[in-house]
């Protein structure tokens, strides 16, 4: 017992030292390891009080181990253990344990943990499970001293035995060296054109196909505005007294508007139509309601000099009534002359 408490304090001490580091990352990856060591085994009180274990006694093994590091951090291996017990008459108690553990190696440290699975034959073949810890100290690049203890519980007798290792590891071959990386030759920087903007609408000079554009419009990829279309629309709504084709003073400002709206938009046309109410014959009414198309028709080519062959004036009769019925208004309201115009027209978007 005093021997398995010395070595507990190694454990210690070497935990707590801080004299030699482990290889830095990169180092151990893809390396296979192996290891010759000793162990102090203690088996549990069972075992030592039981005819069926020979009445094993804490004693002295040695084996080997050989694994393989995954990674800087992970690492498998095979065991083999020797042991030699002696039981309570100092009789030999001989057998062995194997097995496979897993192991991980604490980052920028030398301690490590430790678990797997083993069988043991020292007086009777049982199967246990393993879990430890330990430290790992490189002498050199490849040689390390290792201790590590480790606790064993029996799979299917429940015993609680322990170990005690003492050894040295052996990694095979070297660390792999990346190729040193050749520094980037310094980038050359093209000359900056100068950039030329006369108009300041943000194209430059050489691509620009529409010179002198407004400050305030929005300019496509070549510097020319961006337009967007709408329709408008005039109309002229004019009654007349009954049984006549005179205009009326007060429409003579709503014909000049029409007028002006034409020679704005020089590709409109209109058409004048007159209507009578449903007072007399029809013939007579087609009659009137014509007179009353042309005179209206008449202002906008002799007094406002719009084209001709751009107003139409038709003469509709009673075909087309306002407001049905005979009342005076209804009449009032069918003694009129229509005419709409529609343009599409373009508007610069605005930046």
């Amino acid at each position: 017992m005093k021997l398995k408490t010395s070595a507990m304090t190694i454990l210690a001490a070497l935990m707590a030292t801080s004299a030699v580091a482990a290889p830095t990352a990169g180092q151990l990856e893809d390396r296979v390891f192996g290891s010759v060591f000793t162990e102090y085994y203690y088996p549990d009180g069972k075992k030592q009080n039981s005819a069926e274990y020979n009445n094993q006694r804490e004693d002295w093994g040695y084996g080997f181990n050989v694994g393989y590091y995954i990674t800087d951090a992970w690492a498998v291996r095979a065991e083999l253990l020797r042991q030699n017990l002696k039981n309570n008459l100092q009789q030999d108690v001989k057998g062995n344990r194997a097995g496979i553990d897993v192991m991980y190696f604490v980052p920028d440290s030398y301690m490590y943990l430790v678990g797997g699975v083993k069988n043991i034959t020292t007086g009777k073949s049982v199967s246990a499970a393993n879990i430890g810890v330990g430290a790992n100290v490189f002498a050199t690049d490849n040689l390390a001293v290792f201790f590590e203890a480790n606790r064993f519980q029996g799979v299917s007798d429940g015993f609680k035995d322990a170990g005690l290792k003492l050894g040295m590891s052996y990694v095979f071959g070297g660390a792999s060296t990346p190729e040193p990386t050749a520094a980037p030759a310094p980038a050359v920087e093209a000359p900056v054109a100068a950039f030329n903007d006369a108009d300041k609408d943000g194209v430059a000079d050489e691509q620009d196909q529409c010179a002198n554009t407004p400050i305030t419009d929005k300019v496509d990829e070549v510097g020319c505005s961006i337009f967007t279309e709408k329709s408008v629309t005039i109309r002229l709504d004019a009654q007349f007294d009954n049984n006549s084709a005179e205009i009326k003073a007060e429409y003579k400002a709503d014909i000049e508007r029409l007028a002006e709206f034409l020679k704005r938009y020089p590709n409109t046309d209109v058409e004048i139509g007159g209507h009578a109410s449903n007072v007399g014959s029809a013939p007579y009414n087609l009659k009137l309601s014509q007179r009353r198309a042309d005179a209206v028709a008449a202002v906008l080519v002799n007094e406002h000099g719009i084209d001709s062959s751009r107003v139409k004036a038709v003469g509709y009769g009673i075909t087309k009534p306002l407001a049905s019925g005979n009342s005076a208004e209804a009449h009032k309201m069918n003694r009129r002359i229509e005419g709409v115009v529609t343009a599409t027209v373009k508007d610069t978007v605005k930046r």
